[in-house]
């Protein structure tokens, strides 16, 4: 299959149209005819594609997230975004890609991807087609593909390009180093890590919300990113994050990362960071705000409340929280006691087993039905995919637009979540 190869330069400045003007009249046939077989082998394909890739380009290793490779995440997100991307090119009527896009390019600038690892992707990736699906794959079919791909890669690549130079990153050399003043421990698996940049630099802007990629050299030799939200940046100079400590279940390990900087990382040690990425921020407005997390999804309600009371302490702001206990609701006394300098701040918590005495917290579930909301509300939601759609839903029923419903994903579902912006 043929694959092309583009630069950096050549696409740094281009501005992508409609991508259902940019598939050719005959390759938009046969992708339309051939969408679904390639949507229905595609965990197949993917599956083929990873371990191929790796076997030649084992360098690639320190970049992926092996944790979701042993799971097959990672599979099931890239095959559900490559086939998303496909079927809107040839279906007006398809949600758009673009917000999934945006994310896609995001997250790999927090991972330092550059345009010529595009190459190795397509190469194993076309070839992985080529193996599952056989013989069906014929020139055509596979000129075809190929265009898909390299109209996908090139969105990304000229949007990647705009990210580092809106964030004056050198994409040669996109990790700084920070070393720990400071570990906190929050919960019995939650720990937060206050960091400042051992080069002498200051912190870079970072918008409440953000996350950054840290890369750790474990202890077996292997280097591994995971994406973290800045969950405060109320040291001025420093930055926080906030771990959950990831335990294995049904038999998988615990969380490599996670478990490293718990068991490891003491102050006086330095990690890589990446630049601060994402989209998931709040923007200056006068409208009210309900704040909807669960477990790990706090982490990215405590600076987006730290930065309206710094900057707009007279909005309206409400927050909403799930967990399975007190005892494992991290930052809850921190977001409460910077609401205190909020004009109107009102907290919410629920928790599968409540404490006999805990007045603050109610039993089971998220329910908002219980929480009074204004008619012009908008929402900011972070916790795990099924809570996240049963908020949607349970606010969409009480009339809040799907479009004044925002979302963050932690891992590779923000690949394949389908939940519109």
């Amino acid at each position: 299959m043929p694959v092309r190869l583009l630069s950096a330069d050549s696409v740094s400045s281009w501005s992508p149209a409609e991508p259902t003007q940019l598939l050719s009249a005959e390759s938009k046939k046969i992708v339309a005819a051939t969408a679904q077989v390639v949507g229905e082998h595609a965990e197949q394909i993917t599956a083929v594609f990873y371990p191929r890739m790796f076997a030649e380009n084992p360098e690639l290793l320190r970049v992926f997230n092996q944790g979701n490779q042993a799971t097959g995440e990672q599979s099931r997100a890239l095959a559900a975004s490559v086939v998303a991307y496909a079927v809107q090119l040839v279906d007006p009527g398809a949600p758009s890609f673009a917000h999934v896009l945006r994310r896609i390019a995001y997250k790999h600038v927090s991972l330092g991807i550059r345009p010529e690892q595009y190459t190795i992707v397509g190469r194993n990736l076309l070839a992985a087609v080529g193996e599952v699906l056989g013989d069906a794959v014929t020139p055509e079919v596979a000129a075809a593909w190929d265009e898909v791909y390299w109209l996908f890669a090139t969105q990304l690549i000229a949007e990647e390009a705009r990210l580092y130079q809106q964030a004056q990153i050198d994409a040669a050399h996109p990790l700084r180093p920070y070393r720990l003043v400071r570990r906190i421990e929050e919960t019995a698996d939650v720990a937060s890590f206050v960091l400042e940049p051992a080069d002498g630099r200051p912190l870079p802007e970072i918008a409440a919300g953000q996350y950054v990629s840290v890369f750790v050299d474990l202890p077996d030799g292997r280097r591994q990113p995971r994406q973290y939200t800045v969950s405060s940046t109320a040291f001025g100079h420093r930055l926080q994050i906030t771990v959950l400590r990831v335990r294995g279940v049904n038999g998988a390990p615990d969380g490599m990362v996670s478990s490293y900087l718990h068991d490891h990382l003491q102050p006086g040690d330095t990690v890589e960071l990446s630049a601060p990425a994402g989209d998931f921020v709040v923007q200056p407005s006068d409208i009210p705000l309900l704040l909807a997390s669960a477990g790990a999804g706090i982490t990215t309600v405590l600076p987006i409340v730290e930065e309206i009371a710094r900057t707009q302490p007279q909005r309206k702001i409400i927050v909403a929280h799930a967990d399975r206990a007190a005892k494992d609701h991290a930052l809850r006394e921190t977001v409460l006691h910077i609401g205190r300098q909020i004009d109107d701040f009102t907290a919410y918590s629920w928790y599968e087993k409540v404490e006999d005495g805990d007045t603050r917290a109610r039993q089971g579930y998220m329910d908002l039905t219980e929480v009074p909301l204004p008619d012009d509300v908008q929402v900011f939601t972070c916790g795990p995919l099924p809570f996240m759609r049963h908020v949607r839903t349970s606010l969409i029923e009480r009339g809040v637009p799907a479009n004044r419903i925002r979302y963050e994903v932690f891992g590779p579902d923000l690949w394949a979540a389908r939940i519109p912006a």
